[in-house]
């Protein structure tokens, strides 16, 4: 490589203030303040969670929309990316906590039925491959509804169907699998996700999540039992594959639609792992000099599946430097250089007003980024 510095300005969202577009948009701003020359790639990253499409999207891949279920039902309109017969989906587009109306939680009755929908537009386009990006969401239901969006029946035992959400899953007398849509055999299903939890007990969707979600203490309890006998029914309709599926990595996540994914045939990843392959990111960084990451916080859950730490630990590996930018910084230099990241750059070291931070994230990280430029690349 010549001597040119050229950066890849690889960072998540900050939550709530700026998406990943943005910061990337607002960082190389910042960068050419300085240099103006500077070669600058962006390319936004997520870990499966909210904002993965949009990621897809600013990559290159063309964005789809559907109608669907939102998690209470009433129909939203949902996006998925495509580019040739690999489509990125992401749940929480149908069944996150952002379509529930503001300061409304339903923990025992939120569906993930539109995600199936959602899954079965990108197979109505023409997908083989479906990167199923998983996080954010505003259901358990183990991924009950998403199941009967394609296919599947979950009946009481009156022969009815049981009532939509994780706690509809307590009168379940028998799964019908048989109706499946058939197109999921021939598909590549990866499921995409930065936890590793399984579904049921004190590390499982309903225990670790649920109160996120609105659910009480004993909302918590209801689901989890409700979620430990819904699989119950399915080992007996699908085999003792259901059992093991339960207790795998990633059974837990989004509410247990992992659960669900699983039982579908899907493989497993670590979400940015995946996004980081989808998106291209060998080739782009193989051109840069200095990497720049960052999300809404860095703190101690970054340091577990989250994008900085994906970026930096691939970055790492290909000899590269990183530094991180984010609104808050919770991790000691020593957590930071064990991650890879050799400096971060909080906007609070700018600004220690947070409210002003997050009112006004976007040109404080222009300023943050010519800091970045004058210790780095002047």
């Amino acid at each position: 490589m010549d001597g040119t510095r050229r950066v890849l300005v690889a960072a998540d969202k900050f939550k709530g203030s700026l998406t990943a577009v943005q910061v990337a948009e607002r960082v190389t701003a910042g960068l050419r303040r300085v240099v103006p020359e500077l070669e600058v790639a962006a390319l936004p990253v997520a870990d499966g969670g909210d904002g993965t499409v949009a990621a897809a999207v600013a990559a290159g891949f063309e964005r789809r929309v559907a109608r669907v279920a939102g998690p209470l039902g009433r129909e939203v309109t949902a996006a998925f990316a495509l580019r040739g017969d690999t489509a990125v989906v992401e749940m929480a587009e149908a069944s996150g906590l952002q379509r529930l109306p503001a300061g409304v939680f339903a923990p025992l009755t939120a569906s993930t039925y539109g995600s199936g929908e959602l899954l079965r537009a990108a197979l109505d386009a023409g997908a083989r491959t479906i990167v199923f990006g998983v996080g954010g969401s505003a259901t358990t239901d183990g991924g009950a509804g998403m199941l009967s969006a394609l296919g599947a029946r979950f009946l009481d035992g009156d022969g009815e169907p049981v009532a939509p959400g994780g706690g509809g899953l307590a009168e379940l007398a028998r799964a019908d699998l048989s109706g499946l849509d058939p197109r999921l055999a021939a598909v590549e299903l990866v499921l995409a996700s930065d936890v590793d939890n399984p579904l049921t007990g004190p590390k499982g969707a309903s225990a670790v999540y649920g109160p996120q979600k609105g659910a009480s203490p004993d909302d918590v309890v209801t689901l989890d039992a409700a979620l430990a006998h819904y699989a119950k029914v399915l080992e007996a309709a699908a085999g003792p594959r259901a059992a093991g599926f339960a207790v795998a990595p990633g059974a837990g996540a989004a509410g247990g639609i992992g659960y669900g994914a699983l039982l579908l045939g899907a493989r497993f990843r670590p979400g940015i792992e995946v996004m980081l392959d989808v998106l291209g990111f060998a080739a782009a960084l193989e051109r840069a000099t200095l990497v720049i990451t960052g999300e809404g916080s860095l703190d101690a859950q970054t340091l577990h599946g989250k994008a900085p730490a994906g970026v930096a630990a691939a970055a790492r590996a290909a000899g590269k430097e990183v530094v991180a930018v984010c609104g808050r910084l919770a991790l000691s230099p020593q957590a930071l250089d064990a991650a890879g990241i050799r400096r971060a750059y909080p906007l609070t070291a700018v600004e220690p007003d947070v409210a002003r931070c997050i009112a006004d994230a976007g040109p404080i990280l222009e300023r943050v980024a010519t800091r970045i430029a004058h210790d780095f690349l002047a």
